[in-house]
């Protein structure tokens, strides 16, 4: 259950706030849609009561607010917009990463995968897929958790009538097992055709919240639609009727042999059709645009004898509360194609109200979900589909034409007709907390791309093609030559990779951010800037090895045996080397989750040899500062004891590296950088 309270977003400059005073419930067991034009204020009320936005307000998720939830994505299930994923990355790739974010089970990724229709485009890039697979794999994304609740954005926009279809019959199912689904539409047709009660904005403020029954008699307007072959004849003799008699009545030419009859009723249009002998095929009440097909969810293929639907139909003027409002809800044309076994979601027995009968997952397993939430008078509906009308004719009885469909609200739950996609299995076991979880999650999203790996590659071809330059040139010391480091240049090409690669470790996240529920928003979490510290380390620990391994081998090949010696403190110069490689790493990734750009990650990276070196050159070499000299001697003093294995020997060896102007300048930059990215994750957190 969600229970939004005094919604109201931050005042913008010279204009009142997109969302003001905006209070409403959506209940377990229903679909709750969200109504509005574009402007009135439906995705600022999600970012609301997501966090995502600042303002005044507060949500509850079954009586807790979202920063009160220990595992927000176990739930509330979110699709905002496009999937935010790398476009490089492979769909099951890219579900097994947030598998490991949220702690679930890898194996999840393969059951949402086949509930969503996605199995045989698992191997996909997330760039290739079209905006019916994105939709998909947005909600296999929002279904990873097992979430109790679904939060979606305009997820039928841009869709086609079969993939809506697909996608309100899983939104259906979920409320049918007791879950909660909140959706935002633009549609007032979509929203009671698919949702049990809709709360329309207007301009930032709450309109109406009302049962979809009550929607649809109050705000949609009722019609009778017409097919026959005498449609003009038909059309003409109705508004000859209504001036004579004296009523407002309006006859709406569709093409072909439809008419749309606001005003009216069956039985009179049929009475009229009866006395001046006119063939009718069709006569049926609908509400709005929704016909017994529609409100099926079926598009019927125009006949032989029945031309194309004409642009008249989007002159239809939708009135709300007696006044029109054309350029507001605009009319969609019908889809071509007929409605076959194929297009209707997969079967599914339909799941009851929690009334004493078992849902869908207790006749399964026996055992409620454990995430289900019995609500006392708000029970899952269902979606019944009915037949398509098949033709009648006009000297058939009054009270054997077709009616106008039910709301979703108001359709029996026990009906045959009713088949739900299948939900992915619960999940069962749920693991606590580990600090492995951010660990995994890095991992896989390091390697679940070539962007790292080509990197490492660029770098070890440009070390190496440097080092033999340098060789060829000489008047370089054999040491730097080992790492490909000319004194020309701030830092060797193996030290700007591993400061690249710390950059992209957090550009990434901002720029593709797949824990983020919005694009631009990634979490500050210390456990995943930890992971990402160690995964750089290890990155740049590896580069490290690899570099000076194919320098000395290339010039080992190249000059023979003289320059491919390793110096004899090569102990202490390898230190030195992983030390910078490490710290450039850090570095970049410090930047990166600061400033939010991988660019400013790497610009941090060279800004350390370039102002901050020269900087502490310039402080070291000054008549007041005073030498470490005696450190060693000094330590063991203060220690009183000798540490195993000589460990103030390694202790003293690192306190001379920082004490080297690159050293002190890289420990500089990475001290402010840690205190700037912790006291913004501090601020970020003050609410």
């Amino acid at each position: 259950m969600i229970q939004a309270i005094g919604l109201t977003s931050e005042t913008r400059k010279q204009l009142p706030p997109a969302v003001d005073d905006v209070s409403f419930e959506a209940r377990a067991g229903r679909v709750t849609a969200l109504l509005g034009a574009a402007g009135a204020g439906k995705t600022t009320a999600l970012r609301l009561m997501l966090e995502l936005q600042r303002g005044r307000g507060i949500t509850y998720f079954r009586g807790r607010p979202l920063h009160r939830i220990a595992h927000p994505s176990r739930e509330v299930g979110v699709l905002l917009g496009d999937v935010p994923g790398h476009p490089a990355r492979t769909v099951r790739g890219h579900l097994r990463m947030l598998c490991a974010a949220a702690g679930v089970p890898a194996r999840r990724a393969d059951e949402v995968l086949e509930v969503v229709g996605l199995v045989s485009l698992r191997d996909e890039r997330l760039g290739t897929l079209s905006r019916g697979m994105d939709r998909r794999l947005g909600l296999a994304c929002a279904l990873l958790g097992d979430p109790h609740t679904l939060v979606l954005d305009e997820p039928a926009d841009g869709l086609s009538s079969r993939e809506g279809r697909w996608l309100h019959g899983m939104l259906r199912a979920h409320a049918a097992q007791g879950g909660t689904v909140l959706l935002t539409t633009a549609d007032p047709k979509e929203a009671a055709r698919t949702a049990d009660q809709v709360v329309t904005l207007e301009q930032g403020r709450l309109a109406a919240d009302q049962d979809a029954a009550d929607f649809s008699r109050t705000r949609l307007r009722p019609r009778v639609a017409v097919r026959t072959p005498h449609a003009s004849r038909l059309a003409a003799l109705l508004a000859k009727e209504a001036r004579t008699t004296r009523r407002s009545v309006e006859v709406v030419r569709e093409g072909g042999n439809r008419l749309s009859v606001y005003g009216s009723t069956c039985a009179a249009v049929g009475e009229t059709a009866y006395r001046h002998g006119i063939l009718v095929h069709q006569l049926a009440d609908e509400i709005g645009d929704m016909g017994s097909a529609a409100a099926a969810g079926l598009s019927t293929e125009p006949r032989a004898d029945e031309a194309p639907l004409t642009p008249v139909r989007e002159a239809i003027a939708v009135r709300e509360h007696g006044r029109a409002a054309t350029s507001q809800v605009p009319v969609p044309m019908r889809h071509k194609g007929s409605a076959t076994a194929d297009d209707l979601p997969a079967p599914r027995e339909a799941s009851p109200a929690p009334d004493g009968k078992p849902t869908t997952h207790q006749a399964a397993t026996g055992e409620p979900r454990q995430d289900d939430e019995v609500t006392e008078g708000y029970g899952p509906s269902s979606q019944a589909a009915p037949h398509p009308n098949a033709p009648q004719s006009a000297t058939q009885p009054a009270d054997s034409q077709a009616t106008a469909p039910q709301p979703a609200a108001s359709r029996p739950a026990d009906s045959t007709t009713d088949r739900l996609p299948d939900l992915p299995p619960p999940i069962s076991v749920r693991p606590a907390p580990s600090p492995l979880r951010p660990l995994r999650y890095e991992l896989r999203r390091a390697a679940g791309v070539g962007t790292g790996f080509l990197t490492a590659g660029a770098v070890l071809v440009v070390s190496a093609l440097t080092a033999v330059l340098l060789a060829r040139v000489g008047h370089t010391p054999h040491h730097r030559l080992l790492v490909a480091w000319p004194r020309e240049l701030p830092l060797p090409p193996a030290a700007l990779g591993a400061g690249l690669l710390g950059a992209i470790a957090f550009g990434e996240e901002f720029r593709h951010p797949a824990l983020a529920a919005d694009r631009g928003t990634v979490p500050r979490r210390l456990g995943l800037l930890a992971a990402k510290l160690l995964v750089a380390s290890a990155t740049a620990l590896v580069l490290a090895v690899l570099t000076v391994g194919c320098d000395i081998e290339v010039l080992y090949l190249v000059y023979g045996r003289e320059l491919a010696e390793v110096p004899a403190d090569w102990l202490s110069l390898s230190a030195s080397w992983i030390g910078l490689l490490v710290g450039c790493a850090w570095a970049g990734v410090l930047a990166a989750g600061l400033f939010r750009s991988t660019t400013a990650g790497l610009a941090a990276v060279v800004a350390v040899p370039v102002l901050l070196v020269p900087l502490v050159q310039k402080v070291m070499e000054g008549p007041s500062v005073r030498t470490a000299a005696g450190f060693p001697l000094r330590l063991r003093e203060v220690l009183l004891s000798q540490w195993p294995f000589g460990g103030e020997r390694y202790l003293a060896a690192a306190a001379r590296l920082i004490a080297q102007p690159v050293g002190g300048a890289l420990t500089l930059s990475l001290a402010a950088l840690l205190a700037a990215y912790l006291l913004t994750t501090a601020r970020s957190r003050v609410r």
